[in-house]
């Protein structure tokens, strides 16, 4: 067996059905060999290989499981680099591999050399070079074990004339492996359930880590009377509209997450590091629950800390805390989320005779999306109009979280509707994240993935514009040039609309649903700033500042709505 094959059947042994890649001369042999094996493993082309790694790292958040993509070395290597570290910081299980020029010209300069052992040290919890076949089997076994152990990025990097090389076959034994069962000790469960009993205004944050326990985390959040925020990746584990919800916290969370963190004398963490410590209490008792130690305390002082899988955590809680009387914190969040919700549906009405905004396309698309639906959101003002409006139920979102990178939104796309054919896949966009990866549309059609691409069309940076004036800065460098995204799509062989007000969005998305190609919606929006749920004083004076600036240089008329707004949110 060439060591070539060993790659395929180790993968095969690890249940991997595709592989994201580019192939080019380090990485021939291996390519040859998926063309010999294309029934059991599909390479998937894509157009960059950027878009490989995004997109095998969206396949493992949504999964769980080992996502794995291919590139050469040198260059394509390089373009690998973002999303590794998208997965890296999202702790998504990624395996690369890579080639690199033949191991007897490795440190000669030679054509294309990188030295990929340096370059990668920093985003891989594993990382080896494959100097003979016979190191194939046991190094990539050791990748896959790896990057399911620490949730990190293992990379192999594979000179071209090794995968010609002769090895025995593979003794598969993969499938055995199990991450260890984390139990945590039973005095700090103890310890938390008194804390929790004593409390009066608890408040439970959830996060990732929380995915898969809404039973569970619904029934502690009864018990103790809490309420429940969560982050962005946690959007979901409950329904936006429970009555525990109080939505998100930090810049595109809601004011009553604001208030309630003000107000809390217990934070529980469950699942979660969160990372803005701006949007967390100052000096409260803090219980956090995670199944990896090195986040205990990592970003806020705690003083529990609970080392084992959130529903096992939860499921004790749940059998050894009776259900709290006092409910007073509770019936005030939740009075504040009602009056929240009608903020939000205030500003999602319809807008005659004036363009839509994000809002209302959010609000717009909600009608449209399946109750299992996967959807796939960019970063930028897309982040914050999803996460506000789109009132999840049973839905799973695929997002860059921590790295937050521009132009994930296509890419997790693709590797949802591959990974999950049967389900409705929706990537929302902003024009600027989405012209950074625009050409693997070409891949969609490509492989005949019926994806549907929301993209809302300001021809502007609108994040970047908004960070701008809120540290009192005029923007600049924020507008783009104004491009069609629906001729783009029928010129790629997919399904364009152009959508200009709420009706022909309506009759789009209504389209979109029934047909069986990569469709692309281009929707024309008004600028709106993504104000967070309160703002502070200090983002106050910077946007004055702003303001002023625009006035004193003659740009604009006096924004007096603006400054309202801002006054308003922060009272």
């Amino acid at each position: 067996m060439k060591a070539a094959e060993a790659v395929i059947e180790i993968m095969k042994d690890w249940d991997v059905s595709h592989i994201y890649g580019y192939p080019g001369d380090s990485v021939n042999n291996l390519v040859e060999a998926f063309r010999n094996h294309q029934e059991e493993i599909s390479f998937i082309q894509v157009r960059h290989e950027e878009v490989a790694s995004l997109a095998a790292s969206a396949e493992a958040k949504l999964t769980n499981k080992v996502g794995v993509c291919l590139s050469i070395g040198g260059p394509g290597a390089i373009h690998l680099l973002n999303g590794m570290y998208d997965a890296k910081a999202d702790g998504a299980p990624l395996v690369v591999i890579t080639g690199q020029i033949s191991h007897d010209l490795v440190g000669t300069d030679n054509f294309q050399e990188v030295n990929l052992e340096r370059m990668f040290d920093d985003v891989s919890v594993f990382h080896r070079r494959v100097t003979s076949g016979k190191q194939m089997r046991p190094l990539l076994e050791q990748a896959f074990k790896d990057a399911y152990t620490y949730n990190g990025v293992a990379v192999l990097s594979v000179p071209d004339d090794v995968f010609k090389e002769n090895v025995e076959h593979p003794q598969l034994r993969s499938s055995t492996f199990k991450k260890p069962a984390l139990r945590a000790d039973k005095e700090d469960l103890q310890k938390a359930a008194n804390e929790i009993k004593r409390a009066n205004k608890p408040l439970i944050l959830a996060g990732k880590g929380a995915m898969g326990t809404r039973d569970e985390l619904i029934q502690f959040g009864e018990n103790i009377a809490a309420p429940i925020i969560v982050s962005l990746r946690g959007k979901g584990v409950i329904p936006d509209e429970h009555p525990l919800n109080l939505g998100n916290l930090g810049q595109i969370g809601t004011k009553p997450a604001f208030e309630a963190m003000e107000e809390t004398d217990l934070l529980i963490m469950v699942g979660t590091s969160f990372p803005y410590r701006d949007f967390l209490p100052d000096d409260v008792k803090a219980i956090q629950i995670d199944i990896d130690s090195a986040q205990i305390g990592k970003r806020y002082p705690v003083d529990i800390g609970l080392v084992a899988s959130s529903v096992e955590v939860l499921q004790w809680f749940n059998k050894h805390i009776s259900e709290k009387e006092d409910r007073v914190f509770l019936r005030a969040c939740q009075e504040n989320m009602k009056s929240w919700w009608n903020h939000l549906d205030d500003i999602v009405q319809p807008r005659e005779n004036k363009p839509m905004q994000g809002p209302q396309v959010i609000h717009t698309l909600q009608d449209y999306v399946e109750d299992d639906a996967i959807l796939s959101v960019d970063v930028g003002n897309v982040s914050t109009w999803t996460a506000r409006f789109f009132k999840m139920t049973n839905q799973q979102l695929v997002i860059s979280s921590w790295l937050a990178t521009m132009g994930c939104g296509l890419p997790g796309a693709i590797a949802s509707k591959l990974k999950q054919p049967e389900k409705q896949v929706v990537a929302i966009c902003g024009d600027g994240g989405f012209a950074m990866v625009m050409q693997d549309f070409l891949t969609a059609v490509k492989y005949n993935l019926p994806i549907t691409v929301i993209i809302l069309n300001n021809s502007k940076l609108g994040m970047i514009k908004y960070e701008q004036e809120q540290i009192g800065n005029i923007s600049y460098g924020t507008a783009l040039q104004g491009f069609d995204f629906a001729k783009f799509a029928e010129a790629c062989g997919g399904i364009g609309f152009h959508v200009t007000n709420e009706d022909t969005l309506s009759e789009a998305l209504e389209s979109a649903s029934k047909i069986e190609k990569p469709t692309i919606i281009d929707v024309e929006i008004e600028d709106r700033a993504p104000l967070p749920g309160k703002i502070e004083w200090g983002q106050a004076m910077g946007y004055s500042k702003y303001l002023l600036k625009k006035l004193i240089e003659r740009d604009t008329e006096w924004d007096m709505p603006s400054l309202k707004t801002v006054l308003k949110r922060m009272f």
